[in-house]
């Protein structure tokens, strides 16, 4: 019998890690499959139809061919950053994870099918309920443009430099307004726990993106440059830059690129659907609750039950990101500093400031 301390702190968390990371591992192969139907049905082709039925198996096949594709380092390279920045990139997204709530920070109790001496409490939809959640988030997530300027300068390539040039102060630029959108939902909230955010959403009987709707467009621009997706994907470019800062890269390192963006765009859906969208409360409210009600009360999967409301509300943010790319021709990069510098960050201290007003008029603080 294994004492309960091990399974507290170490096989729970391993067994949520991995199952986390095997969801977003598919879920980032799969994202790319909608986005290439999407764009097809935005003009009027087919898409991927080959593999699979319908295309099904398209992402794993390109898996495949990445995972066989000749490695190559260009000549004169630094072959050690050449390597780590890849790495660096597709670490940091995952690793903001840890703080992500999927559901409510309620304890259920488990004696690992009779392998522990003591049965433990822990958190199924969350691994680590940190109170801090939303900062380590932006701290953790911002550390992903290293990799992108090592990778941009290890290429030894003038394309692969000015890309990573252009990510650098494009993340930083926007990553800023990106933090200033959070603040007034925050001063709402009280609280920079994720879980402690979605109820006083439920608290208050309403989501955020109502009382902070200047906040929201913001966040949804700074999301959208902040992960380099078009029309704000000057680092890569491909009119301009061939790739970007990944233009020397093949096989696996260019998945791991490939994949550090699409699961970061995963994290800023996930977290416009936490803080504006009531997380993984019910659409309608009382309908809603009455279902949420009925399905919790079910056994194993009642503990599931968050991610019913929760999914569809991050599927939608992903479709809004695909939607985006087949629609919008790609800005200018002055344009792009100028959006960021004089619109956005006023905006959002504008927005901060109301917020603060409006709560201590009603004598909230």
């Amino acid at each position: 019998m294994l004492p309960p301390e091990l399974g507290q702190y170490l096989i729970i968390p391993l067994i949520q890690i991995a199952v986390l990371i095997g969801v977003l591992l598919l879920g980032a192969a799969y994202l790319t499959l909608l986005e290439r139907k999407i764009i097809a049905f935005i003009q009027v082709r087919l898409g991927p139809r080959r593999v699979g039925y319908h295309g099904a198996l398209q992402p794993i096949a390109d898996g495949l061919k990445l995972f066989i594709k000749e490695d190559l380092v260009p000549k004169g390279a630094n072959k050690w950053v050449f390597v780590a920045a890849p790495i660096i990139v597709l670490a940091a997204a995952f690793t903001t994870f840890m703080a992500v709530a999927f559901g409510p920070a309620e304890k259920i109790t488990t004696s690992l099918f009779g392998l522990l001496r003591e049965p433990i409490e822990f958190i199924p939809l969350i691994i680590s309920n940190a109170n801090l959640g939303i900062l380590y988030i932006i701290s953790v997530s911002s550390l992903g443009v290293y990799g992108l300027i090592l990778g941009g300068w290890a290429s030894n390539s003038k394309y692969s430099l000015l890309g990573g040039l252009r990510s650098a102060s494009q993340m930083i630029s926007y990553e800023v307004a990106l933090a200033l959108s959070l603040i007034g939902p925050l001063m709402l909230a009280g609280s920079l726990r994720l879980s402690d955010i979605v109820a006083a959403q439920k608290t208050l009987g309403v989501w955020f993106i109502l009382p902070q709707i200047v906040a929201f467009f913001i966040f949804l621009v700074s999301a959208v440059a902040e992960t380099n997706r078009a029309p704000f994907d000057m680092p890569e470019a491909e009119s301009e830059l061939v790739a970007g800062y990944h233009t020397e890269y093949s096989g696996m390192k260019f998945a791991f690129f490939f994949l550090g963006e699409y699961v970061n765009m995963m994290l800023v859906s996930i977290i416009a659907a936490t803080v504006f969208l009531g997380g993984w409360l019910p659409f309608i409210p009382f309908i809603g609750d009455d279902i949420n009600a009925f399905l919790v009360g079910l056994p194993v999967i009642g503990h599931f039950a968050p991610l019913i409301w929760f999914v569809p509300k991050v599927i939608f943010f992903l479709y809004v990101y695909l939607w985006l790319r087949a629609t919008f021709p790609r800005y200018r990069y002055d344009q792009l500093m100028w959006i960021g510098w004089k619109i956005l960050i006023p905006l959002a201290l504008a927005n901060i400031l109301v917020t603060g007003l409006v709560l201590l008029w009603q004598g909230g603080w």
